[in-house]
């Protein structure tokens, strides 16, 4: 058997502290963002002048850089991208780590030398996604962390594009790319690179008051030479929001590993207890019943007048990084110790500027026992801006590929179906089934004798399908066209290679077109009609040029989707708020959808009157009621809402 190329250690890098950090420690690459456009708003980042002046740092340690674009972007943002793009067409660069369909396709084809990475938050979890992202013109996928080893197996055999993995670091509970959870409580959306890490917080089920969702830390260094042989191009460490004595602890760790020397069990980085999740045998045991990071070390005793004081079982020094866990939670209790004594296991430690109550946990998060540099080496900046004109230019040319007057629709997605029965579906322009793939035997045996409705149907594609599900899939697909059936609507845009031939095919609100590049993307691939995000607000929508997108005005937000099981007495739960929650198990995905529906139909004529035409009315999670359904098409011809309904983001806007 051929020996397989040693992949790359790929180092996180939030702050200049973190660079030193990752070289020093034997990093092959750095991936890094720049102050806008990253799916780390809440990191340090860097300026256009600090990228410039570490690129010509890291190439002097023959180290790659690889910067990040990998949040959702907004119409009234296409023109700063282009910006942003420009300049770094000018840098040494090693690859720009994307999410957006349209960033992609401006890259595409006004930055054609500007090498694209397929970012975790694109979700491709099989072979179709990383051959698809190859076709088209990626060179590297970073793939789903929700992989198992067998699966990861196949698609390294199944594909030749480069494929990176994560190692290390914080796990999500959602699929990436996929969570609504965070934009839902308060519009700052994790695809905004602005998550509130809603999953670490703790909910209320048959009076438990857990951590339902707070995932321990990946951890894969016992598998490094596994991942090696099996032909892996990068190994990465999640962690721009760490310090830079974590990113050093981790980076030495993993170096060894991958130069053959003794491999460690544990690596001492004062993060959240470990797990291999699918990549090990213990998936049941992956969820953290402590959401903190750090090591416990003690109680508050008390806290006055910027004194904390409180219990310790460990020896402090002067320069430790300590953490007061509060409901909040908040990073205005971090401090480091400067001004301190210990007595008789009792700390006093003067300078603290947060809040504490007796009896909160207290960690240790740094020992802050190494230096590393702050400051970059000055470097001019010379990097040419792209012209207004010609900014103006694209975009205008990008949005006259755009149906601006469409024509228009309502469409119903159903996910039981006896919703068939229902004499009101009959005004539905589309139907779309979303059917859990152990039902699609079901649709294909069913005798519909109204093949006015036959012909309104079309059938959902899961959003995940497993790599050793794909043929399976792809059979039924081909099944289905025999059928009749063979208009499709698509979870993931690679989906479109899993359809036969002459299929038609739409896509829904997981292929994200928050944008007119991203929407004139998908019309290009050959989407007949595709579904605006559940969490788009109003005025993005308007300052878009593309009037054919379908607007959901009623559903329930996937705010969760997970293939993470999760262990609740039962599948009703409540958060701090007593804000209601359901848990469902479908194909596989734990699902977690609020149990109030957002409703936004009485903005139906506000939508009408700005050229939005075609609507959906999501009726999944819902027990077959022609009543009901007959009401949600009154109130959106009449424009009217319900009552204790969410909006959503629509009015207030996601950020």
């Amino acid at each position: 058997m051929p020996v397989a190329a040693k992949p790359e250690l790929l180092l996180p890098v939030g702050n200049i502290e973190s660079l030193y950090a990752a070289i020093e420690g034997g990093a092959d690459a750095i991936y890094l963002g720049l102050k806008g456009f990253n799916a780390r708003g809440r990191a340090a980042n860097f300026s256009e002048a600090q990228l410039s002046a570490i690129c010509k740092l890291a190439a002097k340690h023959h180290v790659k850089v690889y910067v990040t674009l990998n949040i959702v972007v907004k119409n009234n943002e296409l023109a700063d991208v282009l910006d942003t793009l420009q300049f770094l067409s000018t840098q040494q660069i090693a690859g720009i780590i994307i999410q957006d369909w349209g960033v992609f396709s401006l890259m595409r084809r006004y930055f054609p030398k500007l090498v694209a990475h397929a970012s975790t938050q694109m979700a491709n979890h099989n072979s179709v996604g990383a051959n698809h992202c190859q076709r088209i013109g990626f060179k590297r996928v970073v793939l789903a962390r929700e992989i198992t080893y067998s699966e990861l197996e196949l698609i390294q055999q199944r594909t030749k594009i480069e494929t990176e993995v994560f190692v290390h670091g914080a796990l999500c509970y959602s699929i990436s790319g996929f969570c609504q959870f965070s934009s839902f409580l308060g519009g700052a959306g994790a695809n905004r690179g602005l998550c509130t890490q809603p999953c670490r917080r703790f909910y209320n089920c048959q009076g438990q008051k857990r951590t339902f969702f707070s995932m321990k830390d990946n951890q894969l260094i016992d598998k490094i030479k596994e991942l090696a042989q099996m032909g892996v191009s990068s190994l990465k460490v999640e962690g721009r929001l760490k310090s830079g004595e974590y990113v050093y602890t981790v980076a030495q760790a993993y170096r060894k590993a991958l130069d053959c020397e003794q491999v460690t069990e544990q690596v001492d980085d004062l993060s959240r207890p470990k797990t291999q999740w699918f990549m090990g045998r213990c998936i049941a045991e992956s969820i953290a019943d402590n959401p903190n990071t750090g090591l416990l070390i003690g109680k508050v005793v008390d806290c006055h007048d910027g004194t904390i004081i409180f219990t310790t079982n460990i020896e402090l020094a002067k320069g430790n990084r300590l953490r007061v866990r509060t409901d909040a939670d908040t990073d205005q209790n971090a401090f480091v110790l400067d001004n301190f004594r210990v007595v008789d296991s009792i700390c006093t430690a003067k300078g603290f500027r947060g809040t504490a109550t007796a009896g909160a946990d207290i960690y240790l998060t740094a020992y802050r026992s190494q230096k590393f540099g702050n400051e970059l080496p000055a470097t001019p900046l010379r990097a040419p801006r792209m012209p207004q004109a010609l900014k103006k230019e694209i975009v205008t040319k990008t949005r006259k590929q755009l149906n601006v007057n469409a024509k228009s629709a309502t469409i119903v997605r159903i996910d039981n179906l006896d919703w068939l029965k229902c004499p009101s579906l009959q005004k539905a322009d589309i139907v779309i089934v979303s059917l859990p793939t152990l039902e699609w035997h079901n649709l294909l045996n069913l005798n519909i004798s109204d093949k006015r409705l036959q012909q309104k149907i079309w059938i959902e594609l899961p959003p995940f399908v497993s790599e050793k599900k794909v043929k399976q899939v792809h059979q039924f697909c081909a099944n289905f066209a025999k059928m009749g059936f063979n208009r499709f609507v698509l979870s993931h845009l690679s989906q479109t290679d899993m359809l036969p031939p002459q299929s038609r095919f739409a896509t829904n609100e997981l292929v994200y077109a928050y944008n007119d590049a991203a929407a004139a993307w998908l019309t290009q691939q050959g989407a007949e009609w595709f579904i605006s995000p559940v969490e788009n607000e109003y005025e993005n929508l308007l300052t878009g040029a593309c009037r054919s997108i379908v607007v959901p005005v009623y559903f329930r937000p996937r705010l969760f989707i997970s293939r993470m099981p999760v262990k609740l007495p039962k599948n009703q739960f409540t958060d701090e708020r007593k804000n209601r929650y359901q848990r469902h198990r479908i194909n596989g995905l734990t699902i977690i959808t609020p149990e109030q529906p957002v409703c936004i139909t009485q903005y139906a004529n506000k939508l009408r009157g700005k050229n939005f035409n075609r609507f959906l009315l999501d009726l999944s999670f819902e027990k077959p009621d022609n009543n009901h359904l007959a009401h949600l098409l009154k109130l959106l011809a009449t424009s009217e809402g319900i009552q204790g309904s969410s909006a959503f983001n629509f009015k207030k806007g996601l950020r």
